[in-house]
Parts: C-alpha cells; sequence; structure tokens
C-alpha cells in the first residue's frame, strides 16, 4: 500500500501561503509514523524517516535557488505553447482538501498560472513500493515558473526525485527545462546520480527472469542541451551527454553460467561521453500533463574515446508523445507514446545500451522491473486513456496497454513482443499546474506486477 502526504504551494519564502509548514509537517509526520506502526520493518522505516525529512529541506534549498536566480532577471523536459485552463473555479486540489481539514480559510489568490506570476512549487513526500526499490522514500516534485512578464511566455519546469530505497539504492535525479530570457533559447537537462544496486536479465526481449544477474554501481549522468526555436514550436541546438559507471560489480546467475553481461563483456568502470545534437517539435498544451499537442523530438549522439568514452559507439533516439480530448469536448484524454532507441553504430558499454525504464523519467514499460529488457535495439509503444472520477478534479483514473520488443546485443533484429497493462488512480496534487499524484498498478508476463508513482503524468 502507498501511503501519501502532499502539499503544494508557491515560493517566495513564505513557501506555504496556501497552507502553512506547521500543517505540512504534522500531516507528513502522522502518515509516516502511521506506516512505521503498521509494518514489519519499524526499524528500517524510522531510519527512511528522518532520511526523508533531510531530503525536504534539500528539495526546498534547490528550489529556492532556482526561483531566486528566475525572479532577478518546469512529467517532461521539452519545449512548450502553455494554455492552461480558462475557468478552474469548481475545480479542488489536495491543498483545499487540506485547508478545509485544517479550517483554513480558502484561498482567494488565481488558480492559474500566468506570465508575472511567483513560482508554483508541488511537492509530494511518500513511502512507496516498486519492483526495483522495495519500500521507498520519495520526495518527488516540480517547480513551475516563468522567465519573462510577456503574454504568451514559455513555462519553464524544474522536476526532481530524491529517493532512498530498501534495497540501499539512493537517486537524486533533476530535470531542467528552463527558457532563458526572450523565449529564444531553451535550456534542456538531466542530472542524476545513482547508488544503485541493480539485476540485469541478459540481452533481447526473448529473456527469462530466471536470468537473473545481480549487479551494483556507482552513476553519473549528464545530459545538458541548448536548444534555439527557429519557427513556431520547432527548434534545434546542440549537447553534451556523459554516462559514467564505476565500481561495478556482479554476482553472476543463480544457476553460474557465464552471464550474457560477461559474454558483452565485463568492467569495473565505463564511460560514454560526447557530443550530441537535437531536433524538437512540441506544440503541447502543458508538459506537466498535456490534454492535446504533440512532441517529437530526435536526438543523436557521438560517444568518442577522445572525449573520455571507452569506446567510440553513435545511438539515435525517437520519442514522440500525442495527445487527444476524446470524446472531444471532454477533459478525458487519450494519449500516445512511441520511444524507439537505437545503437547505429560501435559498441557501448553494457550498461549504456538501451534499456526498459532508462528514460529521461524512468517511465517506460509499466509493469516490469526497470533494466528487465535490454539490447541495441528498443522499439517501445504505449497508450493510455485519462478520466475524471469526480466532477471537481480531485481524483482520477487511468488505463493503460504497452508493448516492447527488444534486440540481442549482436544484431538489430526484434525478438519477441512484450505486453505491459494495468490501472492508475490520479489525485490533484496542484490545480494551478495541473499535476496530479500517480499512482498506478502494472502487470506484465511471467508474472511480474508492481506499484509506479510518479508527481505529474507518465508521459
Amino acid at each position: 500500500m502507498v501511503m501519501i502526504c502532499s502539499v503544494a504551494k508557491k515560493l517566495r519564502f513564505n513557501l506555504f501561503n496556501r497552507i502553512s509548514v506547521h500543517d505540512l509537517q504534522l500531516t507528513f509526520d502522522l502518515v509516516f509514523l502511521h506506516t512505521i506502526y503498521q509494518s514489519k520493518y519499524k526499524q528500517s522505516f524510522l531510519l527512511k524517516y528522518h532520511f526523508s525529512k533531510i531530503i525536504v529541506g534539500f528539495f526546498l534549498i534547490l528550489s529556492a535557488t532556482a526561483n531566486s536566480q528566475v525572479l532577478s532577471d518546469s512529467n517532461s523536459v521539452h519545449i512548450i505553447s502553455h494554455e492552461f485552463p480558462k475557468e478552474t473555479a469548481s475545480q479542488k486540489d489536495i491543498v483545499d482538501v487540506a485547508r478545509k481539514l485544517f479550517q483554513k480559510k480558502p484561498s482567494l489568490k488565481s488558480d492559474i498560472i500566468r506570465p508575472g506570476d511567483k513560482p508554483v512549487l508541488t511537492i509530494l513526500p511518500a513511502v512507496g513500493y516498486t519492483l526495483q526499490t522495495r519500500f521507498a522514500v520519495i520526495l518527488a516534485g516540480n517547480d513551475a515558473f516563468y522567465t519573462s512578464n510577456k503574454p504568451g511566455a514559455q513555462l519553464s519546469v524544474i522536476n526532481a526525485s530524491p529517493t532512498y530505497t530498501q534495497n540501499s539504492q539512493f537517486t537524486l535525479p533533476i530535470q531542467l527545462n528552463i527558457w532563458l530570457k526572450g523565449d529564444k533559447y531553451n535550456l534542456l537537462g538531466d542530472w542524476r546520480f545513482m547508488q544503485y544496486p541493480q539485476s540485469t536479465y541478459g540481452l533481447g526481449s526473448n529473456t527469462s527472469l530466471s536470468q537473473q544477474d545481480a549487479m551494483d554501481y556507482d552513476y553519473i549522468r549528464i545530459y545538458q542541451y541548448i536548444l534555439r526555436k527557429f519557427a513556431p514550436n520547432f527548434s534545434a541546438g546542440i549537447g553534451y551527454t556523459l554516462d559514467q559507471h564505476w565500481n561495478i560489480e556482479e554476482d553472476g546467475p543463480v544457476n553460474n553460467p557465464p552471464s550474457e553481461y560477461e559474454v558483452y563483456g565485463t568492467a569495473k568502470r565505463t564511460t560514454s561521453s560526447g557530443p550530441a545534437l537535437m531536433l524538437l517539435y512540441d506544440s503541447r498544451n502543458n508538459p506537466i500533463n498535456s490534454s492535446k499537442g504533440l512532441s517529437a523530438s530526435l536526438v543523436f549522439r557521438h560517444n568518442v574515446t577522445w572525449m573520455g568514452s571507452s569506446s567510440n559507439w553513435q545511438s539515435l533516439l525517437l520519442d514522440i508523445k500525442k495527445y487527444f480530448q476524446f470524446p472531444g469536448r471532454s477533459k478525458n484524454v487519450l494519449a500516445f507514446w512511441s520511444y524507439n532507441w537505437v545503437i547505429v553504430k560501435g559498441k557501448p558499454p553494457y550498461l549504456d545500451l538501451p534499456a526498459v525504464g532508462w528514460d529521461n523519467f524512468n517511465n517506460t514499460g509499466r509493469g516490469y522491473i526497470q533494466g528487465r529488457f535490454r539490447g541495441n535495439l528498443m522499439l517501445y509503444l504505449e497508450s493510455e486513456y485519462r478520466f475524471g472520477i469526480t466532477n471537481n478534479g480531485l481524483i482520477g483514473g487511468v488505463a493503460f496497454a504497452n508493448a516492447e520488443t527488444f534486440s540481442n546485443g549482436i544484431n538489430h533484429q526484434p525478438q519477441s513482443v512484450e505486453p505491459g497493462f494495468g490501472l492508475g488512480l490520479r489525485i490533484k496534487l496542484n490545480k494551478k499546474s495541473n499535476t496530479n499524484v500517480c499512482i498506478d498498478y502494472g502487470f506484465g508476463t511471467e508474472g511480474m506486477r508492481g506499484f509506479f508513482v510518479n508527481v505529474g503524468e507518465v508521459f
């Protein structure tokens, strides 16, 4: 069971002008301690409880720093053209529920973020359980803000989700989508640090859970791009990408044959480093929770030894998302996602091969453990239907299905198609930025199943 305490707020050092810091801490403590009391892992949870408080402070400092830079003059990292609902007076979010619970007066401030408004920060402290992590303490959130006061300005978004898990995994991912003044240039970034025990299951989609091979490593990723807008909804630019793994250790398969990792090529430390090119089209109305529009990006990576790479290799990534309101006049959304990743030349390090769950937001493959499939070709398709449950927008639901296929590490021949499907709950965390907390339960093949939690939509 996932226990959740959340708060949405606007920033300018009176961080909780819709709900006080004391109310946030009280709610968080009550939910967390209730979870601890009901769990047989009380000692482990208490350690995570104190750790999560430290993480809360870190996120707030990070956000305050970013927002102070914005005031002095961003679930995805893309260029956007925003169009928020004109009327949200009848809409409710979890902060409205909290205000009523703590008997506070309703806020008289606008429920729509506009150019010139203060940044809107949404945070979700949570305890969750996933296939990859088991029990986890998560602090997920996003910060939406404008860098220009002009009408029609582009919205910037920063996403972060520090996590500590029962498997002793620690992750700190930060995604940036920051428009520079004038909205001509856009900074896109995916930065993360991970201490990450994780199993691999061989190469291709014909593999079995019996091939599980436990691994452990430290990992840092730096993907940073600068794009220039050259036409409405179109932009292009250059960037630098770095994937570095060190302290790589492998236990080997349970039945002790040579693992596919050993056959492919082992190393204690690997690096992929080099320039990248990006072409992007984006007409979505909201990158946090899109209801219409199209996003399509094409990324070419060129990893070279003279920039520190372990080997020379190139890859191509095509990422397409499309959204429809269905039926046409309703607020329900039918969404499609195609994510296709191929190694076009060279031999990457094993851990840098295309793999399920290793997209920018680790969201491909609901129903499967991260890294379940890996190869030098990944073809992925997902569809999701989002619908309201309550008229005030507080509660909604989704039904989703996906399919993926991978080649092995030798050729580009796709193997078996592996399906996944499931249902999910949506709770409105912040009606101003239209941010939901997303709790999904997915099913894969071979009995694989589990929870998947996000702040902001999966795609």
